[in-house]
């Protein structure tokens, strides 16, 4: 212990001594063990840590599919299916149903619109969630025409109740009705990866009123154990018929309907369910700053490499006095060691404040963003990226000086005799090897820079979305019952936006571009056969006022727009889409006067307008087919009178986002209706902001692993050719004695630095050609293998490579012949 603690204080009294060599070295190795800790905490975090539900891997996501109507993946279930499924469930514990909505709390100072969940009476008892003060939900309150009671989550207990336990018993009036509270959840209570929610109500399902279909609840389900997926598979496959026989159709539809749709089950781990896709870009990432770590390995193992070639002479007297190769050895591993255990700890607090940059800004579309940080995995992981930097590092100059060659070490390191090329080699090979995971990141990072500029070009179908003011509002029919005046109403409040000083236009719609809202429902072509077994693809529907895609620039490609005559007087037109226009009648032009239905029981609805497509579920997905409908109709889906009391106002101003607008807007709302709350209050720039997230949270990642790649890889070429001058100092001295031109000696070092980075742009290449593949579901309309971006990387990198290799060779110009032979 005696030695290990002298030859300790040894190693740090070296460091000391070498201040620049020492922080160069820990400012490289902090960076790229910090970068990674980051990564990986948000790889852990988002995908290897398991949900933090009891026996996590027992919960699956009961989805289906249904090839009939092109949905292979359909994470929806409906109340028929929840009914059978839990009575005659045979590989599950209990399965429960749940969605989002927002409702309205009203009676407490001002008119309030929150986000609630809904769930049927077995779904928190499933994922082991009980309240913190009160009780959960039974069966009873699960059960129309029993009394209404509703969950408190912590946080809305504390915001609204300051937290007083005597709530519990109380009356909360939510969507003008009256509920009981019945409980609080815990403080950490979080519904899978939902945003935080207000309220919990149960579902209430009448089992004597339920109908096929009305596909709108997603499902979990906790196995029994030692059940399989695929047992849960082949348990609902057999429960599907069953369903089909135990319940009607809606009214308008036929059994064969479902049939035909060949509904089957798709279900799946319920972490799976929560991630989604997000797990190629995070193993991308992952990737890269794994490459970054290589790169900085490299370069502090020349550093450490430098610092040993000067200590040539020292080394080899010592192993002249009998020290021997493990020694040795295990001093430079020491020093290495030392190094990366101090790159890591600073690397750990530098990852422990990033995480938390990282969490407050993280984009939207990361999952389980709350799960990321620091834990016991990451700080194994970073112990182990730091013993594998210190024996990355100290691997080269160990097998190049710990051995017998120190016995020539005497010999060498007289003064006046130049590095031999096998001393160089080594470090030389390590530059090669940063230049070529450099160029592989640099591509990397062009080609998410191509993608990012691609989605950023799309015609998205709206313009200017952050002058597009948003809010959703709901009018229940405890307030206003007569359909007509609902929509009476919502004019009025319509009216009252565009006197709002700085209104340009404004219009009511259901579903706001980007929002992930609306319905699907496939839609009928008057005139139109269908082959046995065929079902028209589903289509998005929006049910909008005249003036509200044109408040979007939403074009019209043919025909015209609602009116308001349409809609009070509950003629049966519509819009089309432009894609779903080209899908039935080949041209825009020929869906004019056309006619279409969703059910059988349905008037037929004239096509008196075709607009442009709108990239609905995101900027890098396919625009979906849309039908739009007036606001007021007559026998829409079986009923005698539609309306739609939920609904959205988009309101064009410069002034959209400023405070004072969203008080004028406010404050026009509640002129009309003081007990209707706004809700969703957002720029559409939000909404499209964060259907870019992902694609430039992994483009910022990317680039900076780029950035820190392309730093390192040109330190690396500027220390080999700086390194390289001072070694040959004698022998520039004897050429430019011998009349050797200044230029030429530059253009010397320069070809030796571009020679090196040229080996690694072509391996670097090579490399890219084949890994890039792995990048390709993150692309979007570039290839994996692009010539101009691949170009682009590599004249970029040698054109930083030859002004790295260019400044340490003007020391060789400016070296004085007669002070560099006397100096020797």
């Amino acid at each position: 212990m005696l030695y290990f603690a002298n030859l300790s204080r040894q190693v740090l009294r070296r460091l000391v001594r070498a201040p620049m060599f020492a922080a160069i070295t820990l400012i490289t190795l902090t960076a790229a063990v910090g970068a990674n800790t980051v990564v990986f905490s948000v790889l852990e975090g988002v995908l290897l840590k398991p949900l933090p539900y009891a026996k996590a891997e027992q919960l699956a996501g009961v989805w289906l599919t249904a090839p009939g109507i092109g949905q292979k993946e359909f994470p929806y279930l409906s109340p028929s299916d929840y009914f059978i499924f839990r009575e005659q469930g045979q590989t599950f514990q209990d399965i429960g149903l749940y969605t989002g909505d927002s409702v309205t709390v009203t009676g407490m100072a001002e008119p309030e619109q929150v986000s609630a969940l809904l769930v049927t009476d077995g779904t928190l008892p499933l994922l082991g969630i009980q309240p913190a003060l009160g009780r959960g939900f039974t069966k009873q309150d699960d059960s129309p025409g029993t009394a209404e009671t509703v969950l408190l989550t912590y946080g809305y207990w504390r915001r609204k109740f300051g937290g007083d336990a005597s709530v519990v018993g109380r009356t909360l009036v939510v969507d003008d009705k009256g509920r009981q509270i019945i409980g609080v959840l815990p403080q950490n209570f979080h519904f899978l990866d939902w945003e935080d929610q207000a309220l919990v109500l149960p579902f209430r399902f009448d089992r004597s009123k339920t109908h096929l279909g009305n596909f709108s609840y997603e499902g979990i389900a906790r196995l029994k154990p030692g059940v399989t997926l695929a047992q849960l598979n082949a348990d609902i496959a057999r429960m599907l018929p069953i369903v089909m026989r135990s319940f009607p159709a809606p009214p308008g539809f036929s059994i064969k309907l479902f049939e035909d749709a060949r509904i089957g089950p798709d279900a799946r781990p319920l972490k799976q369910g929560v991630v989604g896709d997000v797990g190629n870009a995070l193993w991308v990432l992952m990737g890269s700053i794994g490459m970054v770590l290589l790169i900085a390995c490299a370069n502090a193992a020349n550093l450490l490499l430098v610092r040993v070639e000067g200590r040539r002479q020292e080394l080899a007297l010592r192993a002249a006095l009998g020290a021997g190769w493990g020694r040795i050895a295990g001093e430079l591993m020491l020093e290495s060691l030392t190094l990366a255990t101090l790159g890591g700890a600073l690397g750990l607090g530098l990852a422990y404040g990033t995480l938390r940059i990282l969490r407050a800004v993280a984009p939207s579309g990361l999952p389980r963003i709350r799960e990321i940080g620091i834990d016991g995995p990451v700080l194994l992981f970073t112990l182990l990226v730091t013993i594998l930097a210190s024996l990355l590092v100290c691997c080269v100059p160990i097998f190049k000086y710990a051995g017998v060659r120190l016995n020539t070490g005497i010999r060498e390191g007289g003064r006046g005799v130049s590095q031999s090329r096998e001393q160089h080699r080594a470090r030389s090979v390590l530059v090669v090897v940063q230049v070529a995971l450099a160029l592989v990141l640099l591509i990397c990072s062009g080609l998410m820079i191509r993608t990012f500029r691609a989605l950023t070009h799309v015609n998205v179908g709206f313009a200017r979305p952050a002058e597009l003011q948003t809010f959703r509002i709901s009018i229940p029919d405890t307030q206003v019952k007569d359909p007509e005046r609902v929509v009476r109403m919502e004019e009025e409040i319509l009216r009252k936006m565009e006197a709002i000083p700085g209104v340009s236009s404004a219009g009511i719609g259901t579903v706001i571009p980007m929002s992930g809202s609306g319905w699907h429902d496939p839609v009928f072509i008057e005139g139109r056969l269908y082959a046995e077994g065929q079902l028209p693809p589903l289509s998005r529907f929006k049910f909008v006022s005249p003036g509200f895609l044109a408040t979007l620039s939403t074009s019209l490609i043919a025909g015209r727009d609602l009116t308001w005559t349409d809609t009070y007087n509950k003629i049966p037109v519509a819009l089309v889409s432009e894609n779903l226009a080209r899908e039935y009648w080949g041209e825009p032009n020929n869906a004019l006067g056309k006619r279409i239905r969703v059910g059988s029981k349905d008037d037929w609805r004239e096509v008196v307008g075709v607009v442009s497509d709108i990239h609905d579920d995101g900027v890098n997905q396919k625009a979906p087919t849309e039908a739009y409908w007036p606001l007021l109709q007559a026998k829409f889906e079986s009923d005698d009178v539609s309306v739609r009391r939920e609904v959205s106002y988009a309101i064009r101003s410069s002034l959209a986002g400023s405070e004072s607008f969203l008080k004028n807007v406010r404050e026009a709302v509640w002129s009309v209706n003081a007990n209707l709350p706004l809700a969703g209050v957002h720029t559409v720039q939000y909404y499209y902001g964060k259907s870019l997230a992902r694609t430039s949270f992994t483009l910022i990642m990317l680039g900076v692993a780029g950035s820190m790649a392309l730093l390192l890889g040109v330190v690396g070429i500027y220390g080999v050719i700086g390194y390289s001058v001072s070694q040959r100092t004698r022998e520039i001295g004897i050429r430019m004695a011998l009349g050797a031109q200044q230029q030429k000696l530059t253009g010397m070092f320069v070809r030796q630095g571009l020679l090196l980075t040229g080996t690694g742009v072509g391996l670097g290449l090579l490399g890219a050609a084949v890994s890039m593949r792995l990048l390709s579901s993150l692309l979007f309309n570039v290839r994996p293998v692009d010539p101009i971006t691949y170009a682009a990387a590599s004249a970029g990198l040698m054109a930083t490579a030859w002004l790295a290799s260019y400044l340490p060779s003007r020391r060789a110009a400016a070296v004085d012949p007669v002070e560099a032979l006397r100096a020797e």
